[in-house]
């Protein structure tokens, strides 16, 4: 068994990121397996170089251990740039040039707007572009992301599923989520590429993350059949919440690791706290 844990090195880690770390660590220990440490660290835009050392020192505190080496997907780009290249000739994806507004303005205008379990998903707007529309916005200096064509996919998968620990098997539902973005113009790839391509270049066998990606889950299945990649079994478990039972996040100001060290917290103390607020 081969297990990891995944944060981003874009703020300081909280309860949620020690909980989802123990946890993928505690499950690898228990079968005589394998532990890992990745940093996704595509965005550059938000990722500074003094968290990748925060994190190792909360971990270190914490008594989490790692097999090396670390892998940093900034250091496999290239890898990603392949497998996008290999759902280009498979025609399972598609260029977009919307902007987040352009979006916006369209679903304003429609009556039915398709939706996903987080709201509204992507209507369509570039997926019937003609390629001389395509060849004019390129040589108009506006570079595309590429989103994946689910009823394409689909057509190509059959059907799909995985299983999870806590859930058993789940059927993949393939417009779940819409034509999501694999490669963003800004950085040339997704979390969803990076994800599936690094979980089979590591060998991962057992991905453990928390419950609110399990939709994400749907889409990396379907990645997964498309670019040849093994199956890994998957857990998604609980998350931390806070006292009013919102789950901690960065974006949240939740408290981090390295503070509640510096006030005089115990790991004890905290592992109590994560098993009576996960929700």
């Amino acid at each position: 068994m081969i297990t990891r844990f995944a944060p981003s090195p874009t703020g300081q880690l909280h309860l949620g990121h020690l909980y989802a770390a123990l946890f993928a660590r505690d499950l690898a220990a228990k079968h005589g397996g394998r532990f890992l440490l990745r940093y996704e660290d595509i965005d550059a835009t938000r990722v500074r170089d003094a968290y990748y050392t925060q994190i190792e020192e909360d971990l270190h505190w914490a008594g989490v251990k790692w097999h090396e080496p670390v892998v940093r997907q900034t250091s496999r780009l290239s890898s990603y740039q392949a497998a996008m290249e290999k759902l280009k000739s498979l025609g399972v994806v598609y260029p977009c040039f919307c902007t987040r507004k352009g979006i916006q303005r369209e679903l304003d205008n429609l009556t039915r707007a398709p939706h996903g379990p987080d709201g509204p998903l992507y209507p369509g707007i570039c997926k019937q572009l003609t390629q001389h529309k395509i060849d004019t916005n390129i040589l108009n200096g506006s570079e595309p992301s590429w989103r994946l064509d689910s009823e394409k996919a689909q057509e190509l998968t059959g059907p799909l599923s995985f299983s999870d620990g806590r859930l058993g098997k789940q059927q993949v539902i393939h417009h779940l989520l819409g034509d999501v973005v694999l490669s963003r113009k800004d950085i040339g790839t997704s979390y969803h590429i990076a994800v599936v391509v690094d979980d089979a270049f590591q060998n991962v066998t057992d991905v453990t993350r928390g419950k609110d990606l399990l939709e994400s889950t749907h889409i990396h299945r379907i990645l997964q059949s498309l670019l040849d990649l093994p199956e890994p079994h998957y857990y998604h478990h609980d998350l931390v919440c806070d006292s009013h039972g919102k789950r901690l996040a960065k974006r949240d100001n939740a408290l981090a690791i390295k503070q509640l060290r510096s006030d005089g917290e115990t790991l004890a103390t905290l592992q109590a706290y994560i098993e009576k607020n996960c929700c």
